[in-house]
């Protein structure tokens, strides 16, 4: 990505829940056992166009959170891949408990995924500004948690996540996001990845924050401060090595997260 695009308007602009959308849907067409299931919020969390695809492996729950993980570890226990969709305020934020039982303690590979995520939900209120889900899910037993920073990462989360045997917790956000990767930027699973070199400070930075870190950057390489941008997609496992490696390497560390400090 040349520095100037930045900020100039010329990247594209695309909602992070609209990758998962077109993730889920690719998902659906290579493997016959990835099923769906969503709190009657099925466009707002882009999981409409697997529902229209594949209407015979969806299940509307309605507004029943709990009962939506639930049914997905059962789907689980029978051999399907489940990708449970809603706003994160209701899961895991409702549905807390309803993971931590009946997922994470099976290890069910549950896919559970919340969506209208952090404070750019600005318009919803308060009530939506989910701020705690990765507070939440990082303390699950086996739960991977994953915040990609653009659309097409979110698509690539979704089909690794398809094929991984482990629960899984991916957070989207509502608004369009400027997508600064492409389909030849790696992603792994439990990996972290320089988006920018530099030798003064780190810049540590997850989901949507991520360009924010870049924009950060060219503009403390303008007063002679080069700053690493690291992305870090995949909060739990979290790659330690690639983390520590560019802390011991600057210095200096600041974060990025679209958070609670306190989590």
């Amino acid at each position: 990505m040349e520095d100037m695009h930045l900020f100039k308007g010329e990247l594209k602009q695309e909602p992070i829940r609209k990758g998962f959308g077109t993730g889920l849907l690719e998902a659906g067409k290579r493997w016959q056992n990835v099923v769906g299931a969503c709190a009657d919020l099925t466009e707002s969390t882009q999981m409409h166009l697997f529902a229209e695809a594949f209407p015979e492996r969806f299940i509307q729950i309605g507004i029943g959170e709990q009962n939506l993980v639930t049914v997905g570890s059962g789907l689980a226990a029978m051999g399907k891949i489940p990708f449970v969709s809603s706003y994160a305020a209701f899961n895991p934020g409702r549905n807390w408990e309803q993971i931590r039982t009946t997922i994470c303690i099976n290890n069910q590979p549950v896919k559970i995924i919340g969506s209208h995520a952090g404070v750019t939900v600005g318009p919803d209120g308060a009530t939506h500004q989910m701020l705690e889900d990765l507070a939440l899910t990082r303390v699950l037993p086996n739960l991977v948690v994953v915040a990609p920073c653009d659309s097409v990462e979110a698509a690539k989360a979704t089909l690794a996540m398809a094929t991984d045997k482990r629960p899984t917790y991916m957070r989207l956000a509502r608004v369009a996001s400027p997508v600064i990767t492409t389909e030849h930027t790696p992603f792994e699973l439990g990996k972290a990845y320089i988006f920018r070199p530099g030798k003064d400070v780190s810049i540590i930075a997850t989901g949507s924050m991520t360009y924010h870190a870049m924009a950060a950057a060219v503009k403390l390489a303008k007063e002679g401060i080069h700053a690493e941008v690291v992305h870090v997609p995949t909060l739990k496992p979290l790659d330690e090595e690639t983390i520590l490696s560019s802390a011991a390497r600057t210095r200096h560390v600041i974060t990025a997260e679209e958070a609670q400090v306190i989590g």
